[in-house]
């Protein structure tokens, strides 16, 4: 009789074991694979807080936290402070977000360019190389304040080797740009196009920038490229 219970005394056990390590893993915040990964983004997508804002998808938050946490253990990302473009939507819509990952809420959600060689109103061919005039997919962590043509911007380095590693090269940055406006989707029904940069609405890049400088995260997602199951940020 006093080994009735011992079946469901080492099932608890287990379990509570399971869920100890789950949250220890949380707390460091390693990098994850496989289904695992998966499981994490569910529990921290049902966790954001829209704000007045919508969400992104969650294929796209999926993949962007995949590599957050890596380029996090790496060292490459010092701030808690995820930026995710998703290149899948239409230009017409509002497909940049910039996620605080301690308080789990949206700061901000609006619109984003792509190059103009990338296409029209939907994003679908990328590159890395130079005057290709196209976006590059991946991983990026966010550097110096500059004021250029453009006023504020800030500088990009692509952290993934033959995908976006020449964007500094290129020139890649962040800044505002008039054609990234309501005013000009009404006009020419779509969102204007960049020389490959993510360019902003005026009014609203130098809070962008201020809420993402000093080496946040930042990601450029569109499903040609994949991040989840075993692969990881080819650094």
């Amino acid at each position: 009789m006093k080994y009735r219970f011992l079946p469901l005394v080492l099932f608890f056990l287990f379990s509570f074991t399971t869920i100890d390590k789950r949250n220890t893993f949380s707390s460091k915040r390693g990098y994850i694979t496989g289904s695992s990964a998966e499981i994490e983004a569910v529990s921290l997508y049902q966790q954001l807080k829209e704000n007045q804002f919508s969400l992104p998808t969650l294929n796209s938050f999926t993949e962007a936290i995949t590599g957050f946490y890596q380029l996090k253990e790496k060292g490459l990302v010092k701030k808690e402070i995820l930026t995710i473009i998703d290149f899948s939507l239409s230009s017409n819509t509002k497909r940049l977000w910039v996620i605080d990952m301690v308080a789990h809420q949206v700061l901000m959600n609006t619109y984003v360019s792509h190059g103009k060689n990338t296409g029209e109103e939907f994003a679908n061919s990328f590159s890395n190389e130079n005057s290709s005039f196209k976006s590059s997919l991946g991983f990026y962590t966010t550097a110096e304040i500059y004021s250029g043509k453009h006023g504020m911007s800030l500088k990009l380095d692509g952290v993934e080797k033959g995908i976006n590693d020449k964007a500094r090269e290129r020139g890649i940055v962040m800044h505002a740009a008039d054609y990234v406006s309501d005013e000009f989707i009404r006009s020419n029904k779509r969102l204007g196009r960049s020389q490959g940069c993510p360019a902003l609405p005026v009014e609203l890049t130098p809070q962008i920038i201020e809420m993402v400088k000093d080496k946040s995260c930042l990601f450029v997602y569109h499903p040609s490229r994949t991040y989840t199951g075993n692969n990881k940020v080819t650094l």
